[in-house]
């Protein structure tokens, strides 16, 4: 790894056009990585010495420079970090007496963690790295006691999930669980699905080919998906060594941004449903706000009459679709749910895939 610091230049990284493109992606909170498992830091680590991004490479602090122009456009920031380091020889060491050593964690992680909540005061800490050791080992115990009682984010700041062996899915603010986790039903607590751009990569990868990208419909289907099950969608982007998030992400970025402009009602401070997804098809799914009640459909249906067997409508109920001015149409199913007539669209040999939602008012 060291060969490559110096061709990491970030030459081109500019921040502010960052945020504003993930602002126009329609994120809310943006997780940067400070640190993976080679060790290096992207801001001048006290305990990393020559080893970031400020003695070597582009001579940026690159988690400070991101954090500002974030709090500038109205972001939350989430600040990624790996408890281990691979390479790291106090690691090793300590990795080799069964973790009854603690040299490393003493020497390394713990002061980069309290430096990282005093220096930038995260919104969110994105925890990984943690899985060859207990809680013991890391002290994440004492860390989280801290944060929550002591630190200047104390009120505010949100952790997920992997702070030790055997955390995942157990002990967290939100879970993750695992990397593209997709639960079948409704978990009982907070949790996030992180995906990535590149379907074989969570870094750039100058070979990455097109069909390896995810397409717009593949990033809506996901968000839909996570939202109807109670989550939080975190979508991963790699930039280059220049510090760019290449066109194609940017694109894919913008796609999903213009789809939540329209749809962004269904889906931002949303709930989940009592009904997640409609028992005869997995294209159609529900969220809802209070007695709002919102069916996201996929795939357009044929006829274009849209039938929903779970909203039990009433005499007063109205229907609406987002993006489309005026109420639609609808009759109760002959079986049970209802019938609603979608507007006309123009004939085209393909069929139209992007993700749509009708507003229900008065059903239950």
């Amino acid at each position: 790894y060291a060969d490559f610091a110096p061709r990491f230049t970030a030459y081109d990284f500019q921040p502010r056009q960052w945020a504003q493109l993930f602002q126009r992606a329609g994120a809310r909170y943006v997780v940067l990585t400070t640190k993976h498992h080679e060790g290096f830091t992207n801001w001048g680590s006290p305990v990393s010495w020559n080893w970031n991004s400020v003695d070597t490479g582009p001579h940026r602090d690159l988690v400070g420079e991101l954090g500002e122009a974030l709090r500038e456009s109205n972001l939350r920031y989430g600040l990624y970090h790996s408890l281990m380091e691979w390479f790291n020889p106090l690691y090793l060491a300590d990795k080799e007496s069964g973790f009854k050593t603690q040299n490393f964690v003493l020497k390394k992680t713990m002061p980069e963690l309290y430096d990282l909540v005093l220096k930038y005061k995260p919104d969110l800490i994105w925890s990984d790295g943690d899985w060859e050791a207990p809680d013991s080992y890391w002290n994440s115990t004492s860390f989280l006691a801290w944060l929550y009682n002591d630190s200047p984010v104390k009120d505010t700041v949100v952790v997920n999930d992997r702070w030790c062996q055997g955390c995942s899915c157990h002990h967290g603010g939100f879970y993750n669980c695992a990397d593209k986790y997709r639960p079948g039903t409704l978990p009982e607590h907070k949790w996030e699905m992180c995906s990535s751009l590149d379907r074989h990569s969570w870094g750039y990868r100058s070979n990455m080919s097109l069909p390896e990208v995810m397409d717009e419909m593949s990033m809506i289907e996901e968000l839909v998906h996570t939202v109807s099950l109670g989550g939080n969608y975190l979508l991963n982007v790699g930039p280059t060594k220049e510090g760019v998030i290449v066109p194609i992400f940017q694109e894919r970025l913008l796609a999903l941004g213009r789809w939540l402009e329209t749809n962004g009602e269904a889906i931002y401070e949303s709930q989940p449903w009592r009904v997640q997804v409609e028992n005869t098809t997995d294209t159609v799914w529900y969220t809802c706000k209070g007695p709002v009640v919102y069916a996201i459909f996929l795939l357009w249906p044929r006829d274009s009459v849209l039938h929903l067997s779970s909203p039990l409508p009433s005499p007063g109920t109205q229907v609406t679709m987002l993006g489309f001015a005026g109420t639609l149409q609808w009759q109760q199913s002959p079986g049970k749910g209802m019938l609603i007539t979608l507007p006309y669209m123009l004939p085209s040999p393909l069929p139209p895939q992007s993700g749509w939602a009708v507003k229900l008012e008065g059903v239950k």
